[in-house]
């Protein structure tokens, strides 16, 4: 019976954030099938050529941002505990990156499912978050229940899917060996292309799915998946409407082989993510 009751009020908490966030997928600037995903990237602008000296000191100095900035996505935890100087540092380097990005056009390339014999689509993949200023995303934190654990959003073109993992947040107060719990919400949208824009992902949210992973040391047979579908409306597609600006989209600001950055398009706020293999809660 306690049982139960932690669940339900784990599972109501899970319900109101992810709701917060669902909203949040559908203003981006900015069932998983656990599959191995290309990992690869495009190369730099075709047809351009470098001087290699200035290549590997570009190269060298692209490295040290990126170390300098997990350094602060691991010390302010991804942001959630960010202090306005840590936030404004991150988003300098985000400006630099931006500046040495390898792949400045045609990041988006695929990201819908078409044309898939041009190669890997250079978003492909499982892309876990590890430093975000977007407050909508902030505010997941808030709540007195349930704790944000690991975000993830796997792009398996043309779905792109919001993974978050919520823990209860008294958890963090017990000893390792005290049985754990975990509930996982599935975010998912369906990627799309946006004219004129060739680094803009348009997207369309579908549904939302909460999957209870484990209740104090036990998978929860008991407490079936959550599923709720939403009328599909294609915002772009209505009168008036400007197809490149409509809601439901990020643009990609960064993106290499192992890092990503994102920014969305309200109400704002940057995500930066690493490829990682796999999404197991």
């Amino acid at each position: 019976m306690k049982m139960a009751i932690t669940s339900s009020l784990v599972l109501f908490s899970v319900l109101a954030a992810t709701t917060a966030f669902s909203i949040s997928m559908t203003r981006m600037s900015s069932g998983a099938c656990h599959k191995k995903l290309f990992s690869s990237v495009p190369s730099d602008v075709d047809g351009m050529s470098f001087d290699p000296s200035l290549d590997e000191a570009v190269n060298v100095e692209r490295q040290e941002l990126k170390n300098e900035l997990l350094q602060l996505c691991a010390s302010y935890d991804r942001g959630f505990g960010a202090s306005p100087k840590a936030r404004k540092e991150v988003d300098k380097i985000i400006a630099q990156l931006e500046l040495m990005n390898p792949t400045p056009v045609n990041a988006a390339r695929g990201v819908d499912g078409e044309n898939s014999d041009e190669g890997p689509v250079p978003l492909e993949g499982a892309w876990r978050m590890i430093w975000t200023t977007a407050l909508d995303v902030l505010n997941l934190a808030a709540s007195p229940i349930a704790a944000p654990g690991a975000i993830y959003q796997v792009i398996d073109p043309p779905i792109a899917l919001n993974i978050i993992d919520f823990i209860p947040r008294i958890q963090s107060l017990l000893p390792t060996q005290f049985p754990s719990s975990l509930v996982r919400a599935e975010v998912k949208t369906r990627a799309s292309l946006r004219p004129n824009y060739s680094n803009r992902v348009g997207l369309n949210f579908e549904a939302v799915k909460l999957v209870p992973i484990e209740v104090l040391g036990v998978k929860p047979d008991f407490l079936p998946p959550l599923n709720f579908n939403l009328p599909q409306i294609n915002v772009q597609d209505l009168p008036g409407v400007d197809p490149n600006t409509s809601p439901g989209f990020f643009d990609v600001v960064y993106l290499d082989d192992n890092m990503l950055v994102i920014k969305q398009n309200a109400p704002g706020g940057y995500f930066v993510s690493i490829k990682v293999d796999n999404y197991e809660p």
